[in-house]
Parts: structure tokens; C-alpha cells; sequence
């Protein structure tokens, strides 16, 4: 949901995306074009109902389509999304949602209408051709051939039926033949090229995309004058697809952060693209190997290995030792030289791939298969180019993971380990980090409850960033409001002290703050503001107010700045909610609007546990959109025996 791609990007934003041009998919969505790259438009629409966001569709054009679309496409489009959100929601609030298959179906186009007469004689027209024509899915399998085109390629119809033509025949298996079918499937634009057919035979291919499949025309090539493509003298070749793979890897790896980014960029790329039936990722940490990532494995089986000695006579070992990659093709080879090495399941080809960067060696990367491998050169030399773009990926991952680590320690200390215990009074908080991709994923929001001889105070706010410097900031703040909150200073006072602090330590931020100061004798509380987002009151009947306190600036604007206090009553079973702008921001929604939602949400909660309501009010966080802010949340209510 965080990646740069039409469809997420129209999900975050809840409006449509629309890509005009070839050019403005590379310009816009670099990975995209590298992919794809063809000529088409492409429309991105996100599925939404109130503040939910359900999922999203992509819709692909011919680059013939208008530079726009117009009212009824889009008006068509509007609507789809609205009804197919309203089914989603529908589905989910009986128990029964939607989830993602573990393949997409594919639903082919509707058959034109025809007698059995006319599809009859449309077959003899065919058969009788004295030219070579064969019909594709959207997915390049082959559904029909006649027999010119089988003679001209010297192949049984049979062999070819139900296969895509250049994973049967050797001489397609270049680039050349997926790569055109690819262009012409997505661009919807009729293509060809000259290919030779071994020993000597130049063939020319055209193809004729259309909503069902595409219609392939071959004849021989000296007719035309296009020259023939030579396959190259080694027929151990890689795929289009394999191809694509690897550069749109490169493009992912640069963009990975973390160590399980790395992790998972890995598995979605080499597994659709190298076919292995698992994968083990490994690193090395204090002369062992340790397990950072798998696929394919039971957990049981990968926790053998895991913290395998560098030193050992292990493959993964000696690959890391060696700096060389070593392939079985078979499990004949692999038990000669291994014959203690157990098997998995019925894994008959391995890989056993180091991971070097900047000549050290970090890790080792293994790839198996159900069925022998041959392993052509050209493989592997694409496989050890895939790990040295692992190896620097997972390099920076590891030193940002480091870093993430120190600077959460950081941020962990300066919030507080516990509540304190206050007779009378049930608490709750919660602390959920930023999401925000290449950023610390640290920030300045904090919550605290202080209680003291003079009075109970719970206070949240926010320093703007997310950083090691928002974080320090925030540190302060805190420091500072529980220092006046613990001698007694009413809410307003506490924040104009706390104001002109940080006006004078002038850190270049601002902060946000709200005071709740308890009294439980008289069954009230004090509020005061400084540019915070309004506190929510459950009232024990189960009616929730969004109380708008009078307005004050953000701390570290106007050393000057007053901040009026409201006083409010708290009844015992009243829950008061504080929180922070992360809870209730939602791109592209207005904030009152999703502070109303959440209210309504508070009144809809069904559990009285106040560890549960915090819960129940982050998952519907969690569950609008995706989240690009810290969110602090700190409830309290008053015990209805303490009255």
C-alpha cells in the first residue's frame, strides 16, 4: 500500500489516477515503465465507502484512446467503484470478506455469438489457408493452429496447444517473440518481426491484438523485407520476463530500506522469475549464519539452520567462505557432495549464491527446485548479477536497521515505561510509530499522566517531524509539562510556561499540546489547547461529544501566546479520549468530518474494557487508510465505584 504504483497512489489520495502517455509512466512511475515498456493509457480508481478504502482497479487503454477520458467513461468508472466498494463493505459486514486469491482469475472475453455451422465453417476457412495462422489467449497460450502455420514451424499442432509457443520451441525462447506478444496484448496495437527457424528458414510473424486474444499471422520471411533475427548461438537463453525481472529488481533493491524490504523484494521478484520452490535468505552475525527470510519452507526445517556456523561443511557455508556460487543440477550431485545434507521434500536442483559488497561477505542466498536444473551459463550469470544487487541492498538495509534500532531506543526512553497507578482511575495508552518508508519512522508525539499531591494530569502532544531532532524535542516538552503539571500549575498556565521554554530554546519546531487536569472530588476536569486536536467525552450513557475547546496557538510560536482553560464536568464512567493527529488524519478527507467518524466509533464500541476500547480505536485507525503519522491515544475514565 506504501509503494510508488497508480493503483496504491489512488487508494492514498481517494481520487483517480490517469496516465496519458508512455511518457508520463516513466516520468511518473519509473518501476512501471521499466516493466511495461509499451504504449498505453492506464486509469487507477480507488474503491471507497465513507472513510473506508476497500481496494482499487486499473483500466488499460490503446494509446488511439482521446488524451482524456470523458464524462461517461468517467462517470462509468465512478460508479463501478461505488458498487463494487458497496458489495466489499457488504461482504464484510457479514463475516464473509473478500480476500485475495492465491492466483487472479482470469475471466476470458464473452464468446461471439455463432452456430455450430458458422464456427464449423470457420474452422474449414482456416484449415484450408495456404498461409500459417494460430490464435493466443490474453496470456499468450496457444488455442488454435492450422496446418500451414504447423508445417512452417515444424511442429505438431498437439505440442503446441495449450502452451505458449516459446516455452515449447527452442528457437522462440529469445526475447524476441514474448517481448513482441507482451507489447501487442498491452498496448492493443498489432505487431511483427523475422525470426530464423533452424537450420535456415527466415520466418515473418505478425500479430493482431484484440479484446479476446490475439491472431497470429506467419509466413515466410522472403516475401518481406524485414531481415531475420539470428538467435544467438547458445540456445541457453533467458526469458523476456526474466529479463524485466531483473532490471525492475534493481529498481525495487535501490528503493528497499529495511532488511525485510530487502527480504521481501527478493521473494516477489526471483520467485516469478527463476521459478525456485524455496528460497533462504541468510546473513552472517558473530561467525554464524543466521536466517532473515524464506519461501517454500516449513519454519521446523529453516530453524536447523539457523545460526549454521560460518566455519561449518555446509553448501550455504562454503559459498560464504569461498565467494564462488555452486549449482546441483540434480539430487545425485548435490548427495555426492553433500551426503549428510538432508533433503527437503522432494527438492531435486539447488543454488547456493554468496552475497559480497564492497568485497566483504555479508550473507549467502539459496534457491531450490522440485525438478533437475540445468543451469545454463546464462542463468547463472544472471543469478550472481542478482546477488551482488542483494548483497548492496542488504549492506544498507542492515546499517539502517541499526540506526532505526538506536534512534526507537531513543524515542522509547523518552516516553513513559509505565502509567501511574491513580485509586479511582482506569487508563489506557497507546504508541504506534510513523509508516513512512525511508524515514526513521520515529517522531515527536507523546502522552503522560502525572499524578502528584496537587492534582491528576493527562497530557498528549506532537512535535512536528519525524526524527532523532522531533524526537529529542519532544523529550523536552514532556520533561517539561510533567514537571509543571507535578506542582499543581492549572492547564493553561502549564502550556504558556511550557510555550515560552520552547520559544527560548528556539529549535526551528512547534509543537502541539492538550492539558486535562482531573478533579475527582468535584467530578470535573480542566482543559486547555494548544492547536490540538479536540478531545473526545464518551458520556456513560454511551453519547460522544467532540468537545471544541477555545483555540491557543502551537507551542513555540508567540513566547506572548495565552491559552484559556475550560473547566467540564467528568462523571464517573465518562471516558475522556486524547490523542494525536495521526488517529484521525486521512489523506484527502477533511479532518473534521474523520473526528466526527471516530467519535461515532467511540459510541459504537460495544466493550467496556478500556485496553480494549484503545485497541478497537486503533484497528479503525489502521483500517481507513494508510498511515503516514505517529498516533498517541490516552484514555481515562473516572471508576463508577470511586463516586
Amino acid at each position: 500500500m506504501d509503494a510508488a504504483s497508480p493503483v496504491p497512489d489512488a487508494m492514498r489520495q481517494r481520487d483517480m489516477v490517469w496516465l496519458g502517455s508512455r511518457e508520463e509512466v516513466a516520468r511518473r512511475y519509473p518501476q512501471l515503465g521499466i516493466v511495461l515498456p509499451y504504449d498505453f493509457m492506464l486509469a487507477a480508481a480507488p474503491l471507497t465507502s465513507g472513510t473506508a478504502v476497500w481496494g482499487g482497479i486499473a483500466l488499460l487503454w490503446p494509446v488511439w484512446h482521446a488524451p482524456q477520458l470523458d464524462l461517461h467513461e468517467r462517470e462509468t468508472v465512478t460508479a463501478f467503484c461505488r458498487n463494487a466498494a458497496a458489495l466489499l463493505k457488504e461482504a464484510a459486514g457479514h463475516g464473509r470478506p473478500l480476500l485475495p486469491p492465491e492466483e487472479p482469475r482470469i475471466l476470458p472475453a464473452p464468446p461471439a455469438d455463432a452456430t455450430p455451422a458458422r464456427a464449423m465453417d470457420a474452422l474449414s476457412f482456416a484449415e484450408r489457408l495456404p498461409i500459417g495462422c494460430c490464435a493466443l489467449t490474453l496470456d499468450g497460450r496457444v488455442t488454435f493452429i492450422n496446418p500451414a502455420a504447423a508445417e512452417l514451424m515444424a511442429v505438431g499442432a498437439a505440442s503446441l496447444i495449450g502452451n505458449r509457443p516459446w516455452e515449447v520451441l527452442l528457437w522462440l525462447q529469445e526475447p524476441l517473440f514474448e517481448d513482441h506478444y507482451r507489447a501487442a496484448a498491452i498496448t492493443g496495437k498489432p505487431t511483427s518481426f523475422t525470426v530464423l527457424r533452424p537450420p535456415d528458414t527466415p520466418l515473418f510473424f505478425q500479430l493482431y491484438p484484440g479484446h479476446s486474444g490475439i491472431s497470429v499471422h506467419i509466413t515466410p520471411a522472403a516475401q518481406h523485407e524485414h531481415p531475420p533475427h539470428r538467435p544467438a548461438p547458445s540456445t541457453e537463453l533467458v526469458s523476456a520476463v526474466a529479463l524485466y525481472h531483473l532490471t525492475h529488481l534493481a529498481v525495487v533493491l535501490a528503493e528497499a530500506v529495511s532488511c525485510q524490504d530487502v527480504v521481501d523484494v527478493v521473494a516477489d521478484q526471483i520467485v516469478p522469475a527463476f521459478g525456485p520452490q524455496g528460497l533462504v535468505l541468510m546473513t552472517t552475525k558473530e561467525e554464524r549464519l543466521h536466517v532473515i527470510g524464506h519461501r517454500g519452507y516449513s519454519a521446523e526445517f529453516i530453524n536447523r539452520f539457523d545460526g549454521t556456523p560460518s566455519a561449518s561443511r555446509t553448501p550455504t557455508a562454503h559459498a560464504l567462505a569461498t565467494g564462488t556460487s555452486t549449482f546441483f543440477s540434480t539430487f545425485a550431485d548435490f548427495e555426492r557432495a553433500y551426503p549428510d545434507a538432508p533433503r527437503y521434500e522432494s527438492r531435486s536442483a539447488w543454488a547456493f549464491l554468496p552475497l559480497i559488497a564492497s568485497g566483504r561477505h555479508i550473507g549467502t542466498l539459496t534457491l531450490s527446485y522440485d525438478k533437475p536444473q540445468p543451469f545454463p551459463p546464462a542463468e547463472r550469470a544472471i543469478l550472481t548479477s542478482l546477488t551482488g544487487l542483494i548483497a548492496q541492498a542488504l549492506d544498507r538495509a542492515r546499517l539502517y536497521d541499526a540506526t532505526r534500532t538506536l534512534a526507537h531506543t531513543l524515542q522509547t526512553g523518552l516516553l513513559p515505561g509505565t502509567l501511574p497507578v491513580v485509586p479511582g482511575l482506569d487508563v489506557a495508552a497507546r504508541y504506534l510509530p510513523a509508516d513512512v518508508g525511508h524515514g526513521m519512522n520515529i517522531g515527536g508525539d507523546f502522552y503522560d499522566l502525572i499524578h502528584s499531591p496537587h492534582a491528576t494530569v493527562a497530557a498528549i502532544g506532537d512535535v512536528e517531524g519525524h526524527n532523532t531532532t522531533a524526537a529529542a524535542l519532544m523529550g523536552q516538552v514532556r520533561s517539561a509539562v510533567h514537571a509543571y503539571a507535578a506542582i499543581g500549575t492549572p492547564p493553561g498556565d502549564l502550556l504558556a510556561c511550557t510555550n515560552r521554554l520552547l520559544t527560548d530554546l528556539d529549535p526551528g519546531l512547534f509543537a502541539s499540546s492538550l492539558i486535562a487536569q482531573l478533579d475527582e472530588s468535584r467530578q470535573r476536569v480542566r482543559l486547555a489547547t494548544a492547536g490540538h486536536p479536540p478531545p473526545l467525552l464518551r458520556h456513560p450513557d454511551g453519547r460522544t461529544e467532540v468537545l471544541r475547546l477555545p483555540p491557543g496557538l502551537l507551542l513555540g510560536i508567540d513566547s506572548e501566546a495565552g491559552y484559556p482553560t475550560t473547566e467540564i464536568a467528568l462523571p464517573p464512567g465518562a471516558v475522556l479520549a486524547l490523542y494525536t493527529d495521526g488517529l484521525v488524519e486521512v489523506p484527502g478527507a477533511d479532518i473534521d468530518d474523520t473526528t466526527n467518524t471516530l467519535a461515532q466509533h467511540l459510541t459504537q464500541a460495544q466493550t467496556q474494557d478500556l485496553e480494549r476500547l484503545a485497541d478497537t480505536l486503533i484497528r479503525h485507525a489502521q483500517s481507513s487508510a494508510p498511515r503516514h503519522d505517529d498516533i498517541a491515544l490516552l484514555l481515562v475514565r473516572p471508576q463508577l465505584n470511586s463516586a
